[in-house]
């Protein structure tokens, strides 16, 4: 928010520089942002009277003007067709600067001296709008007589210091001149100079029998509370009122518009001017919209309108969008004769979602959605009545229409001093802290604090605390150390095993990814996910960046895919990636409870590798947090993976996750051209199985015993199930089970294969006998035929 100096020194006494009130103001809570000095980049431009005007005797088009300047008179030349002789206009003297960096020197034009430059307020760094008096394309001419030689930003109230503050949302009180004062009141101690408001209803008449107000939905409108001027002028501003509205960042268009604008600004309570004319049956609605009502706003746009906003109406169409932007078919004109001034006090929420939905954020919407004191509606009407009095722009009917529903009372905060010193660590009397928070305006007595309603933001004894603290000075609250047992903070068993997975994936050679969490419903055509799958069933955003981020995922696979796809594309011969990301399954839609959310470990590799690299990785994951039991078995119902080069991975007959090559059509989809393996591992399912903690045994006392055995089985029987047998028949010797070779060929047979493995037995009590070994190995041979049919390999 910009604030010019010289409009807060009207409320507050200010004794100081401004870089002193900048530092004294941010100490105390009102955190400064930036200080911009209003004409200190234009230097050395005085007010000059022209006192006579040549033709230039080398060109048509230039003239030689004598100007005085109040301590000589100098030639200079110019082209400008709108100066007269006795014009006292803007002359930029030798070595001055002006606005966009343009230095002026003494020089010579077609051999004739010119001594200067006459300037617009262009140059000045001005617009018309700030000065309409002055023309669109010609030098600035003052209408008033103005002594030769005067400093012309000093004449035309160009000088001010301008500092922008930055506003938390939960200090509405903030967002006005007044706020900002009462605030630099409280810091430097100094009375608070409201605005007084002394109003005379010149025109007679009574509101009350001119216009009537209706709010149809009290829970979106406060307070409504309206004016009537008659007799209106309709012109320019005056200079000192257009200068605050152009150094707070506001356009002045015309006196009734400017006085709206300059009380939200001085109050911060927006306000709006109706051409009382155009109000049918003088009956004023707030109303919701209807379905698709079309609206065309100052702007000149047309929009379509939501049942969930808010309008002001007459009886027969929309005039406003509330708290947003007025109509077209409502503005102010030349032409008005009578107005009527809005002050109303609309829910914030709602403002921001119509502003929002509209892309239509206005300063008035902005004051609106951080919350307005429905008190201050009356004030900022009459002083904006008052205004219009007092500068001759109209004539106040008397009365006011107020539609207030619930009013909005001060409320009660008990507190105590001893817990306020605790938490502060000083040594303030009771007294001391009513005195603090009496320069804020909020009363106290007791131990009882009164609450003023401009003030939402307490609401309890430790934002009291607060205030006590900025206004008593935080430089001024002694360094103490803090009081109560320490503690050690440290991460959770499952933080640690997250730690040992990144380093795991890491020590494996893999590059760590992240990816959005957003994704688009293209990606599911992508993956080959067939209509009716519980993936399809994602939460849709409601007010997506696009269609490419419009659904919250529910798989991690594209990610990693997108991620490796790219690594392709520009020519990465190999890429290992992983992710630690969280899925967004709905229990239900449309969505009435937040999503399930759950951690998920997804590995990507190409180039150079193949399933038994990417099964090694998932393997050594699980060895290194502990993870045991875990079956690797034929994956069913995944489409985006290939049929026959993948497993599902389960531990205790609960699956947390697959592994394997990606399904050469998705390969295609992803625009990778070589063999593709993924893994994804449900992290939140495996947490419960995994632990750090080692036991560890001393080294065997007895030797072992190490038997081959090769079996022929069908071509479908997997590695697994078969190394399971060995186990569960081993009789509590096998200390080890190892394939170490699996063979297909003419010898074997059609549809069968060969498959070898090492058989370690060991005793932990005694020395193993050879007839034993061969007894457990014959009960393994008999089991496996009868599980699988298996045949021993004899060549």
């Amino acid at each position: 928010m910009n604030v010019p100096m010289s409009w807060v020194k009207e409320y507050v006494d200010i004794d100081c520089t401004t870089k002193e009130f900048m530092d004294k103001i941010t100490l105390s809570g009102s955190k400064v942002e930036s200080l911009t000095e209003m004409g200190a980049a234009v230097t050395n431009v005085v007010v000059g009277k022209i006192l006579k005007i040549d033709k230039h005797p080398e060109a048509d088009r230039l003239v030689l003007c004598k100007i005085d300047i109040g301590s000589k008179v100098l030639q200079v030349i110019t082209a400008a067709t709108n100066v007269f002789e006795g014009a006292v206009v803007p002359v930029a003297l030798d070595g001055a600067n002006l606005a966009g960096g343009l230095q002026i020197k003494t020089s010579k034009m077609r051999g004739q001296l010119s001594e200067g430059m006459l300037c617009s307020v262009e140059e000045l760094g001005f617009t018309t709008n700030d000065y309409p008096e002055s023309p669109e394309d010609g030098i600035y001419i003052f209408q008033e007589e103005v002594e030769p030689g005067s400093d012309v930003l000093d004449v035309l109230q160009m000088r001010d210091d301008v500092v922008e503050y930055e506003i938390t949302s939960n200090r509405p009180d903030c967002f006005s001149v007044v706020g900002i004062a009462r605030e630099a009141a409280a810091t430097f101690n100094k009375p608070l100079k409201f605005p007084e408001i002394k109003l005379i209803e010149s025109a007679g008449g009574d509101i009350n029998e001119m216009v009537k107000v209706e709010i149809q939905n009290p829970e979106l409108c406060y307070r409504y509370v309206a004016r009537a001027i008659k007799n209106v002028k309709i012109c320019p501003s005056p200079l000192w009122l257009r200068h605050k509205l152009t150094a707070s960042g506001v356009r002045p268009i015309n006196s009734i518009v400017d006085i709206t604008n300059y009380v939200m600004l001085e109050l911060g309570q927006p306000m709006h001017a109706f051409d009382i004319d155009v109000v049918k049956g003088r009956h004023i609605i707030v109303r919701n919209a209807a379905g698709n009502e079309n609206f065309i706003t100052l702007d000149g746009q047309e929009r379509v309108l939501a049942p969930s906003m808010l309008v002001i109406s007459d009886t027969e169409k929309a005039l406003a969008i509330a708290g947003v932007m007025g109509g077209e078919n409502s503005k102010i004109t030349e032409n008005a004769s009578a107005v009527l001034l809005e002050s109303a006090c609309f829910n914030g929420v709602n403002i921001r979602l119509t502003a929002k939905k509209l892309g239509l954020r206005t300063d008035s919407s902005s004051i609106f959605e951080k919350g307005v004191d429905p008190n201050m509606a009356m004030v900022a009407v009459d002083r904006a009545a008052q205004l219009i009095e007092e500068l001759g722009f109209g004539e106040v009917v008397k009365g006011t229409v107020d539609c207030y529903v619930g009013k909005r009372e001060g409320w009660q905060l008990n507190y105590s001093p001893e817990n306020i010193n605790k938490l502060l660590g000083t040594n303030l009397t009771a007294a001391e802290m009513g005195g603090c928070l009496k320069r804020l305006g909020i009363e106290s007595k007791g131990n009882i604090a009164y609450i003023p309603t401009y003030r939402p933001d307490l609401l309890e004894e430790a934002d009291l605390a607060e205030e006590v603290a900025r206004i008593y000075g935080y430089d001024n609250i002694k360094t103490t150390l803090a009081a109560g047992t320490p503690t050690v903070g440290r991460k959770n068993s499952q933080q640690i095993i997250l730690d040992a997975v990144i380093e795991t994936m890491v020590s494996c050679g893999l590059c760590e990814a992240m990816n959005y969490s957003f994704e688009s419903p293209k990606v599911f055509d992508k993956l080959l996910i067939p209509a009716g799958d519980k993936l399809l069933e994602a939460v849709k955003i409601i007010n997506p960046l696009g269609e490419d981020f419009s659904v919250m995922r529910t798989q991690t696979v594209n990610g990693m895919l997108q991620s490796l796809s790219t690594n392709y594309n520009r020519r990465n011969g190999s890429a290992g990636l992983f992710e630690i990301s969280k899925t967004y399954v709905p229990k239900s839609l449309p969505l009435k409870e937040l999503p399930v959310e759950e951690d998920i470990l997804t590995v990507g590799m190409y180039g150079g590798v193949d399933f038994y690299n990417i099964k090694g990785i998932v393997e050594t994951l699980f060895d290194r947090i502990g993870v045991n039991k875990v079956k690797f078995s034929q994956v069913k119902g995944l489409p985006y993976m290939h049929p026959g080069r993948s497993a599902e991975i389960a531990i205790g007959g609960s699956p947390i996750g697959f592994v394997g090559e990606l399904h050469p059509l998705v390969k295609e989809n992803y625009e990778i051209n070589s063999d593709t393996f993924i893994s994804v591992i449900n992290l939140t399912k495996l947490m419960p199985y995994a632990s750090l903690n080692r036991e560890y045994k001393p080294l065997a006392k007895f030797p072992d015993i190490k038997r081959d055995i090769a079996i022929i089985v069908k071509e479908g029987v997997l590695a697994g199930d078969i190394e399971s047998t060995i186990l569960e028949n081993g009789g509590g010797l096998i200390e080890k089970v190892t394939l170490f070779d699996v063979y297909r060929g003419p010898q074997i047979g059609v549809g069968m294969k060969s498959a070898a493995y090492n058989i370690v037995f060991r005793a932990n009590d005694r020395t193993l006998k050879d007839s034993e070994a061969e007894s457990a190995c014959g009960k393994i041979l008999m089991a496996l035929e009868k599980s699988f049919g298996a045949v021993l390999r004899d060549k």
